[in-house]
């Protein structure tokens, strides 16, 4: 067995690791498998990483025997016919899982994908704000409970939906490639966010925009908005609103780009963890599944949601807190930056750090102890 690839060091990349025919993997408390594709010789390229620190040049013998004491103790077959996708009913969603099942279908011909769309506690409560309710994790429950009980071998999730921590037994094995992560202006009267009269009202679901906007212009008015993308867009044009923020990503996939007036700039508007991107959570135990969707994996993609989503989990953040984080890879460097607010936008916190991409995780650590050295915990207690 061989492996080659680039040096390790913390939670550093391997490029490929040469995995001999028929091996089959199960747990992954050690090596998170990002992505794989079969080779001519029957095998599987396989990329990954693994948590820890080891030499350099000791790396790869180690991770080849995490890798082979994981293989071989699952009696299911890596082949499947059929994939099952549990999805919320939303246009958005359902437009989510439908390029989740093109991919699928693309890379394994003969797959059968069937989606099975859910209405969730989210979708059954608009008026609530998500925070009473929870958080956004009120979209997400009754798609885990389907893969929990065997009705579906996937869920497909706008990843800043998804709660940092996870349930017990499933994992999130894939996600797509990001589209843009900002979050958009939408009025029908006014060219940018910086020409909106004082006392416009501003409409949107989440607390991290309507804080963060209020910061660069506390003039206006900003107020509640629940509902599916039609339903926002709606309230805009009946007069309800001056203008609405919403996800660039969302309006783009539902082919509705020209109603954005303006994308903001993340240095006024910090994404949530996750934002733009498209993940695939199923069970942990299901080998052949993921063996599967590792062949639509976005690598950079899942690493910088990682990296995201490990500064909120650091936290014991929920998806309601009024919390950012956003990592970008450029040059093969990745740079971090967050933001945590108390729910009146008086008391905020942010943090920042840059280094090569192989750093990610260590620099995801590092802003996190700062944030909390600053006492975003204490902000993050106060929120009701």
């Amino acid at each position: 067995m061989s492996v080659a690839g680039m040096s390790l060091v913390s939670g550093a990349w391997f490029r490929r690791y040469r995995a001999p025919a028929g091996l089959k993997f199960s747990r992954f408390s050690d090596v998170l498998l990002i992505g794989a594709d079969s080779d001519r010789k029957g095998g599987y390229n396989v990329a990954f990483f693994v948590r820890g620190s080891f030499p350099l040049g000791a790396g790869f013998d180690i991770t080849a025997r995490l890798l082979e004491s994981h293989a071989g103790h699952d009696d299911r077959t890596v082949t499947l016919d059929r994939i099952r996708i549990a999805t919320r009913e939303s246009a958005l969603a359902m437009w989510q899982a439908n390029y989740v099942k093109s991919a699928l279908e693309l890379a394994h011909p003969g797959l059968r994908v069937d989606i099975l769309g859910m209405t969730t506690e989210g979708d059954r409560n608009k008026e609530s704000p998500l925070r009473q309710m929870g958080g956004k994790g009120v979209f997400v429950k009754e798609l885990e409970m389907a893969l929990m009980e065997g009705r579906a071998d996937i869920a497909v999730h706008s990843m800043k939906d998804v709660p940092a921590v996870l349930p017990q037994g499933l994992v999130l094995a894939a996600m797509c490639e990001r589209d843009d992560p900002r979050d958009a202006l939408v009025t029908n009267r006014f060219d940018a966010l910086e020409k909106m009269p004082a006392g416009s009202r501003i409409g949107s679901s989440s607390l991290r925009r309507r804080l963060q906007l209020q910061q660069v212009r506390p003039d206006l008015e900003y107020l509640e908005l629940r509902g599916n993308v039609d339903t926002r867009l709606r309230r805009l044009d009946q007069g309800d609103f001056e203008g609405i923020i919403l996800a660039a990503a969302g309006l783009r996939r539902l082919g509705l780009e020209d109603r954005i007036t303006a994308r903001i700039d993340p240095v006024m508007s910090l994404p949530s963890a996750g934002q733009g991107a498209v993940g695939i959570e199923c069970r942990e135990d299901a080998t052949a599944v993921k063996m599967l969707l590792a062949a639509i994996n976005d690598a950079d993609t899942q690493f910088c949601v990682t990296c995201e989503r490990m500064i909120s989990a650091g936290l014991g953040a929920s998806c309601s807190l009024p919390i950012a984080a956003f990592a970008q890879i450029v040059d093969d460097h990745i740079h971090l930056s967050s933001y945590v607010s108390d729910t009146a936008g008086q008391s905020t916190l942010r943090a920042s750090r840059s280094g090569p991409r192989l750093s990610g995780l260590d620099l995801a650590r590092q802003v996190t102890a700062e944030l909390i050295s600053g006492g975003a915990l204490r902000l993050i207690n106060q929120v009701p």
